[in-house]
């Protein structure tokens, strides 16, 4: 019996190849997902399904196994190949058809998964198809009598390159000396695409030094996890090094992306959302952006100030994505350094995020730098997520509103755990989907009471776990 309940989670499907994902299993999925969507042309659906991988080992068999599951579903297979998360969403989007890609984002090399979206890009979680899949797969899926799909192969990558390099102008700014550590994941791939000319498009005004660029899903360097600080010590290190303007950092399947200044210091995403969002109210005057509740009180503001409407959302990219659309955001962004554009079909893009700060600061004087620049949207100390585990998450959460409220002079609320509000200062704490773990996030006005502010949330916390 297989233990889905490790294996499906809230917004994908991963577990460790092969003990938990395997061919067998891949199969079902790409089976399940065609009648759960109603993918047949029978059905009013497109009548095929995009798919591609990233560098990990284990992608092409699990593909071919899922591309089979489709077929037996009457379902043509369009295979993409090698691609980041956002290039699957460019072409589930460009090509109008539902999609999957096989990656394991940033978890270590034993990991693979598949990450699945409807025509346009459009989010598959827990809510919005994952569930019924998983109850097919337990069920039984039902036998299709009509004929096989086929299978094509496209290649999307020029045409991936090209929209990207539409929606962000990189051409006029002034010559920029970039850092780029793809950490052996998909930015090895598309970032020479995008801002090199592996593509056959122009080259831009950007020295590019590569790090980690040999796509490699063993990991031989670092894991391919920017929120971990030690995985960007060597982009910090060669930043410094070589005098860079700026240092980008991708995770393993490209989909998010963390910047690094001149000096070597890491850029808070949140400051990037702010920065951002300026730019696309700049664009689109008045128009909605979306962040969720753990982001900097900067972002809010940011929008505020430039005319445009801050919506808050619960984490994660199904939140994001379903606010967007009701919302008609233009764009949206999380502090876990995922960004999301509504001209993007609402998807997430690390390397779109990474162009908007490289057409920024080209954009400044020459000597102006990214640290000067950033200084307008990095208005408070933040904690960063701090982990804790906990057996009962409930009663540690109820205990630590009971202590804060009882002082008064605060707000609370509970969109996603608890948020606690003292007016210059902030934390939330939320439990994780997956592990017994609380995760602490904390922002005030100045260094000092933010450090105070975390050391008696975990306090409590460790005293009550």
């Amino acid at each position: 019996m297989r233990d889905l309940d490790s294996i499906i989670k809230a917004y994908d499907v991963r577990g460790v190849y092969p003990d938990q994902l395997d061919e067998d299993l891949a199969h079902d999925v790409g089976a399940a997902f065609v009648n759960v969507l109603g993918i047949r042309v029978s059905d009013g659906g497109p009548g095929s399904v995009v798919i591609g991988h990233d560098m990990r080992p284990s992608g092409p068999d699990l593909v071919a196994s899922f591309a089979e599951g489709v077929r037996e579903q009457g379902c043509d297979v369009v295979l993409i190949g090698l691609c980041s998360t956002d290039g699957l969403y460019f072409a589930a989007g460009s090509l109008d058809m539902p999609g999957a890609m096989f990656t394991a984002s940033h978890n270590p090399a034993q990991y693979n998964g598949i990450k699945l979206c409807r025509a346009g890009a459009a989010p598959v979680g827990q809510e919005s198809g994952l569930r019924e899949i998983r109850t097919m797969i337990e069920k039984g899926i039902p036998d299709f009598d009509g004929p096989l799909g086929e299978v094509s192969e496209q290649d999307t990558r020029v045409a991936y390159a090209e929209y990207l390099r539409e929606l962000v102008d990189l051409s006029a700014i002034r010559p920029l000396k970039v850092v780029v550590d793809a950490g052996n994941g998909m930015a090895g791939y598309t970032v020479p695409a995008v801002l090199s000319d592996a593509a056959g498009l122009p080259k831009l005004p950007l020295d590019i030094d590569e790090m980690y660029f040999e796509l490699d899903g063993t990991f031989p360097n670092h894991e391919a996890n920017p929120i971990e600080p030690a995985n960007l010590v060597d982009i910090q290190a060669r930043v410094r090094e070589v005098g860079a303007d700026i240092g980008l950092a991708f995770d393993g399947d490209a989909d998010r992306c963390f910047l690094v200044d001149e000096n070597g210091d890491v850029v808070s995403p949140s400051t990037l959302t702010a920065l951002i969002a300026d730019r696309e109210l700049a664009k689109h005057p008045g128009s909605t952006i979306i962040h969720n509740l753990i982001t900097s009180k900067s972002v809010p503001e940011v929008v505020l100030e430039n005319g445009g409407t801050p919506v808050k959302t619960r984490v994660g990219h199904s939140f994001i994505k379903a606010t967007m659309a009701e919302k008609d955001a233009v764009f949206g962004g999380e502090h876990s350094g995922h960004f999301y554009f509504r001209d993007f079909w609402r998807a997430d893009s690390g390397l779109l995020a990474a162009m908007h700060a490289l057409a920024a600061l080209g954009s400044t004087t020459e000597g102006t730098t990214l640290s000067s620049m950033l200084t307008a949207y990095d208005r408070y100390a933040a904690s960063g997520e701090i982990n804790t585990e906990v057996a009962d998450q409930a009663a540690v959460t109820a205990s630590i509103e009971q202590h804060f409220t009882s002082q008064g002079g605060v707000t609370t609320d509970h969109m996603d755990g608890l948020t606690v509000d003292g007016g210059d200062w902030w934390f939330n704490v939320r439990p994780s989907n997956t592990e017994p773990l609380l995760r602490l996030n904390v922002e005030a006005g100045d260094s000092a009471t933010m450090e105070k502010l975390r050391d008696d949330v975990l306090s409590l916390m460790r005293t009550k776990a």
